[in-house]
């Protein structure tokens, strides 16, 4: 059987995303937080395995609406942020418009629904091309706009006011992906949902220590939350999860207390960069920090025999790395095996 005769033409162009695990000493690839939090798994003890979990999740909803200053009628909740990536595709379809470099799951899955993609380059600055946007908007008419602010790669977050004339000249929707605020000196954007319709938040609690939970949110006006809830899975959030997400919200202030050393390390681990005359390195209002160097792939390589492992970013801006945050001695010996290979 020729299973690529039977494949639709739209995923005959796509290759499987590229999630590979390499062992390593020093694994600071993925933007994951270096913290775990083993004191959480105390409370799953009495959760019955042999019983479908809250299909609404109605605890841990009550619990983000109030940590968010919202209501329960404007979330929903995805088994990470992919999930809701792809609900809001679905629900909504396309043109999907997004700037690139930037998370690139918005791409692959509306290519893998078989929507049109519309990438527009940043520029120099990596901050929001507003020219070459408002030309894509009024000549493409995209249905959704996908804005991850701080931006993965890049690390900075987008002008404000060049995202508030976005929203005022699209008749889409724009989806602001807040997935690295919380390690941002800016204010998260989600009191704008109180002032526009056609704006929707996500957010996460992968990048704050808890990753393999994958509990995604999506912050919308009630009748987007309506609309996409007719396509979402039922039960696609185990009872697991939405115990230890709920501890997530009901101990905020632990979690902060990482979050703060990540972002002090953040800018430690900025200031050694810069101080090193061969890198270009970019700021950063993320959990990572991107920086340029002659021969990022052979940097990489040679890192990785050093049992450094870090994300080569080439294939989106040439000669880049991304250096994940990890903790205190794991950003000293990344430091001391960068200076000893280039």
């Amino acid at each position: 059987m020729n299973v690529n005769r039977l494949l639709r033409k739209n995923i005959r162009q796509l290759s499987a995303y590229a999630a590979k695990e390499i062992p390593c000493r020093v694994k600071l690839d993925a933007n994951e937080s270096p913290y775990e939090f083993p004191s959480f798994l105390e409370s799953i003890d009495d959760i019955k395995t042999n019983r479908y979990p809250d299909p609404e999740a109605k605890i841990l909803k009550k619990e983000a609406a109030r940590r968010w200053k919202t209501s329960t009628k404007n979330i929903l909740l995805g088994n990470g942020s992919d999930e809701i990536i792809y609900y809001l595709i679905t629900t909504f379809g396309g043109p999907v418009l997004y700037p690139t470099p930037t998370f690139s799951m918005y791409g692959i899955i509306a290519k893998a629904i078989g929507e049109r993609t519309i990438e527009v380059p940043l520029d120099r600055n990596f901050d929001l091309s507003l020219d070459s946007m408002s030309k894509a908007v009024k000549r493409e008419k995209p249905k959704l706009i996908f804005l991850s602010t701080p931006n993965n790669p890049t690390g900075n977050c987008f002008s404000s006011e060049r995202i508030l004339k976005l929203i005022d000249m699209t008749r889409g929707l724009v989806i602001i992906d807040e997935a690295y605020y919380p390690f941002s000196s800016r204010r998260g954007m989600l009191p704008l949902l109180n002032d526009y319709k056609n704006v929707l938040f996500m957010r996460t609690l992968s990048k704050i220590g808890f990753a393999s939970l994958r509990v995604g949110f999506l912050i919308a006006h009630e009748e987007v939350i309506e609309a996409v809830n007719r396509v979402r899975l039922p039960f696609n959030v185990n009872a697991l999860s939405q115990r230890i997400a709920t501890q997530v919200f009901q101990n905020y202030k632990e979690i902060e207390k990482t979050i703060k050393t990540i972002c002090r390390e953040r800018d430690r681990v900025f200031r050694e960069l810069s101080s090193i005359d061969s890198l270009e390195v970019f700021p950063s209002e993320a959990n990572f920090i991107l920086f340029r160097v002659r021969n990022a792939p052979g940097v990489y390589k040679r890192l990785l025999r050093k049992g450094v492992l870090l994300r080569d970013m080439t294939s989106q801006i040439k000669d880049t790395l991304r250096v994940t945050i990890g903790m205190p001695e794991e950003n000293d010996f990344f430091l001391k095996k960068l200076k000893e290979v280039i």
